[in-house]
């Protein structure tokens, strides 16, 4: 199993970092991604990846809400970033107007200076959308040619969303949102739709722990060594079975990052 979403460098996570990565070796999961969410975060994400080759990777860029802070040596830094084989995709990156932490034109601006670093430097990108979804869609319409070679990371839309997404040529990355029995009815309704060679799995560790593990864990703090529960009850969604899901999913990881 492969994470691909997994903030290991968050204060969560401090003096921790080799008790979760242990757990979730021991759980199955032998490759992880860390997001870089800032220029100092892509950073320090690729400094920790450094100490575990060919178990960690990274990806490099600026998530809409810290769109604001992006200056004049930011694309720079970005781009010395992506010389190292260890960073893999350009991101996390997009527009985010649930609360705009980032002025909107902000966002686009940097959305934008990203999306010509992924086409320069020949990388993936890393998506982030929330509540900003036909916005989205039409930036990424003026580059059709990244849209194949683009996941939407942390996907928790409804199935006419997803749909959108799919007919556009995206892949999808899923949390264990859709172990909400709450908030991720919608998101297991459009799973229904959605094509296995097109998925990814991630936690969004720290973030999002499965809200139906039993029993139910001491800590709030997701880890990756929750993958598999994850992966497991998307394919009960998908109807498919475990062994064939979790080989389609890690081959469609591996060609996506050419890992």
């Amino acid at each position: 199993m492969i994470d691909i979403g997994l903030n290991l460098t968050e204060d969560q996570f401090l003096g921790k970092e080799r008790d979760v990565l242990t757990r979730a070796l021991e759980a199955g999961v032998k490759q992880m991604i860390l997001t870089g969410g800032s220029v100092e975060g892509s950073e320090r994400a690729l400094a920790m990846a450094k100490k575990h080759e060919h178990v960690l990777f990274s990806t490099a860029g600026v998530h809409p809400h810290d769109a604001k802070t992006f200056d004049n040596t930011s694309a720079e830094r970005l781009r010395a970033l992506y010389k190292d084989p260890q960073v893999i995709a350009v991101g996390e990156c997009g527009l985010d107007f649930d609360r705009n932490y980032s002025d909107p034109a902000d966002q686009y601006r940097v959305f934008e200076t990203q999306l010509s670093l992924a086409e320069e430097n020949d990388l993936p990108i890393f998506l982030h959308e929330r509540a900003a979804h036909l916005e989205f869609i039409d930036v990424m319409k003026q580059h059709p040619a990244l849209i194949e070679r683009a996941v939407v990371h942390c996907f928790t839309g409804d199935k006419e969303q997803l749909k959108n997404y799919l007919d556009l040529g995206f892949h999808i990355g899923v949390t264990g949102w859709v172990c909400d029995p709450k908030r991720g009815t919608e998101l297991r309704d459009a799973l229904q739709y959605m094509p296995l060679d097109r998925l990814m799995i991630e936690t969004d560790a720290p973030y999002l722990i499965p809200k139906n593990l039993k029993p139910k864990p001491k800590s709030r703090t997701n880890e990756p060594m929750y993958l598999p529960h994850i992966g497991r009850e998307i394919a009960d969604i998908m109807q498919v079975e475990e062994t064939v899901f979790f080989e389609t999913v890690a081959e469609n990881t591996k060609r996506f990052f050419k890992l």
